[in-house]
C-alpha cells in the first residue's frame, strides 16, 4: 500500500523548474511528502517539454517504464502535465492508460481537483485549459534551494518563430502587475532568498499588455521592464537579480541602463541569436537581423563592462545552406559569447518550420552541429580564461558533484567556479573567491579576503557601431 508521498521529474526550461516547485507546493499543501525516486512514490508527476521531438521520446520511454510500477500497486498515481500534456492531450491518455491525470500548462491550481477525480474513476482524468488567470507564482511553492528563487513575470507569447510550439501551448503573453511581483520578491527575502530570476518567455515586453490598459495611454518615460528591475533593486536584503529570455527585437537601451544603474541586476545577460544568416532568420521570423544583433552585442558590452552574454543557436533549420552556416559561425566569432546552447533542429508538428521545404539530412545537422559546439567551447575556454587572477564574487550553492571537498558557486556573470569549502562558509553564503584556473566550462579558485576585482569582458565586435 502506497503512502501520501510524491515525486516530480521535471523536462525541459526554466519555466518548467518554476512549475514543478509550485506543483510541489501544491502536493505539499495537500499533505504529500517528497519521496526519494518513482518507485518509492505514491504519487508520480511528470512536468513535461514539447520543445524538441527527443522530449517526446524521452517521456513516452519514461512512462513506460512506470507501467509495471502501477501494475504492481494500482494505488499509485500517475499525473503527466506542462507543455508535452497540452499537446497531446487525450492522445497522451490513450497512449499511456496506465496514467491517472492529464493536465495542460494552465491547470496546475487545480491540482487538488483532478486528483479528487482520478481517486473517483477508473478512466484517466484529462483537463486542458486555454488560459488563465493565475500566474504560477500565485500558488505555493517548496524551492529546491533555499537562497534562490524563479519569479514568473508573465506568461505566454506574442511571437511567431516559426520553429517554436510555445506560443500555441502557453498561449499569448500576459504580464503580472508589477506590485504583486515586488511583493512576492520581498516575501522572497524574508523567506531566506538573496537571489531570484525573472522569468518570462520574452522578458523584455514585460508590462505592454498593462500599458495598453492605463488610461493615460501608457505614457511613460521607461518600459515597464526597466522599470520593474528599478523596483526590485529597492527591495532590501535582495543581492542578486537575473532574468531570462529577452527577444533582441524587444530590446531597449532603459534596460541596459538598468542593469547597468541597480546594482543588484548582475552583468550577465542570455540574448538568444538562433542564427547568424539574415536568411534563415526571415524563415525564422525573428525579426532581426545578424548586424542588428551585434550591434546590440557592442552596446550591452559598451554599457556594462565585463558583462558576460551567453545564447541560444540552432543549427540545420530548413533551408540552411553550408554557407548560411557559415555566416552563423562569422557572427557568433565576431560576437564572442562567454557561453552558447546550441541545438539541433528538430521539426515540431504544428509549427510553420515543420512545413518548409528544405529539411536537411540529420547526418549534415550533427556535422554542423559539432563544428559550431567546438567553436563555441573554444569561445567559453577563453572567456573563462581571461577571469583568471581576478578575485569575483561567489554566491555559494552546495558540494562539488564531483569532489565533496569543494564547494561550487556563481559569479555574478554566472560563472561556475569551485572552490575548496571554507570553515565558515556554506550554502547561500556570499565570498569572494580568486580565481586560478580555467577550464571551458568551469573555474576553479580559492575563497579569500581580498576585494572584488573587474570582471574582464570580450571586446566589443569588430565593426560595431553603438547608438
Amino acid at each position: 500500500m502506497t503512502t501520501q508521498t510524491y515525486f516530480i521529474r521535471t523536462f525541459g526550461c526554466q519555466m518548467n523548474e518554476h512549475d514543478s516547485e509550485r506543483a510541489a507546493g501544491v502536493l505539499e499543501m495537500m499533505g504529500y511528502r517528497p519521496a526519494a525516486d518513482e518507485a518509492s512514490a505514491g504519487l508520480v508527476l511528470f512536468n513535461t517539454c514539447a520543445i524538441r521531438e527527443n522530449a517526446d521520446n524521452k517521456l513516452y520511454g519514461q512512462l513506460s517504464q512506470l507501467k509495471p510500477l502501477k501494475l504492481a500497486d494500482p494505488d499509485k498515481t500517475i499525473v503527466v502535465g506542462g507543455c508535452l500534456a497540452q499537446k497531446d492531450q487525450g492522445a497522451l491518455a490513450e497512449k499511456t492508460p496506465w496514467v491517472d491525470v492529464v493536465y495542460g500548462t494552465h491547470n496546475m491550481g487545480r491540482l487538488p481537483q483532478l486528483l479528487a477525480q482520478a481517486d473517483s474513476k477508473s478512466l484517466p482524468v484529462v483537463e486542458i485549459l486555454e488560459h488563465t488567470e493565475m500566474f504560477p507564482s500565485a500558488l505555493p511553492a517548496r524551492r529546491e534551494v533555499a537562497h534562490h528563487a524563479w519569479v514568473s513575470i508573465s506568461i505566454g507569447c506574442n511571437n511567431s518563430c516559426t520553429f517554436c510550439i510555445v506560443p500555441s501551448l502557453r498561449g499569448p503573453e500576459k504580464s503580472r502587475k508589477l506590485g504583486e511581483i515586488v511583493a512576492e520578491v520581498r516575501a522572497l527575502v524574508d523567506d531566506g532568498v538573496s537571489e531570484v530570476s525573472l522569468l518570462g518567455q520574452n522578458v523584455n515586453s514585460y508590462g505592454r499588455d498593462l500599458v495598453l490598459a492605463e488610461p493615460d495611454g501608457g505614457a511613460r518615460n521607461r518600459t515597464m521592464f526597466a522599470e520593474l528591475l528599478h523596483a526590485l533593486g529597492e527591495v532590501e536584503g535582495l543581492q542578486r537579480i537575473r532574468f531570462t529570455s529577452p527577444h533582441p527585437k524587444d530590446f531597449t537601451s532603459d534596460v541596459l541602463a538598468a542593469m547597468r544603474d541597480v546594482p543588484a541586476v548582475c552583468e550577465q545577460l542570455h540574448l538568444p541569436l538562433q542564427s547568424g544568416s539574415d536568411r534563415v532568420l526571415k524563415r525564422m521570423r525573428r525579426s532581426y537581423r545578424a548586424r542588428r544583433y551585434l550591434d546590440l552585442v557592442a552596446e550591452v558590452r559598451s554599457t556594462i563592462p565585463g558583462v558576460a552574454i551567453s545564447t541560444d543557436i540552432i543549427v540545420g533549420f530548413p533551408g540552411e545552406t553550408e554557407a548560411d552556416f557559415a555566416q552563423t559561425l562569422e557572427v557568433v566569432e565576431e560576437a564572442a559569447f562567454d557561453s552558447a546552447f546550441t541545438f539541433e533542429y528538430s521539426s515540431r508538428p504544428g509549427t510553420d518550420a515543420a512545413a518548409m521545404d528544405g529539411h536537411l539530412d540529420p547526418a549534415v545537422i550533427n556535422e554542423r552541429y559539432v563544428r559550431l559546439s567546438d567553436v563555441t567551447r573554444d569561445l567559453a575556454a577563453a572567456s573563462n580564461r581571461r577571469q583568471v587572477g581576478t578575485v569575483q564574487e561567489l554566491l555559494l550553492e552546495g558540494p562539488s558533484k564531483t569532489d565533496p571537498t569543494r564547494l561550487s558557486g556563481r559569479t555574478r556573470t554566472n560563472r561556475l567556479v569551485h572552490v575548496p569549502a571554507p570553515d565558515d562558509a556554506g550554502p547561500g553564503d556570499l565570498v569572494n573567491a580568486e580565481l586560478t584556473d580555467a577550464r571551458s566550462f568551469y573555474l576553479l579558485g580559492a575563497v579569500t579576503s581580498s576585494p572584488v576585482s573587474a570582471p574582464v569582458g570580450a571586446a566589443l565586435p569588430v565593426g560595431a557601431r553603438t547608438r
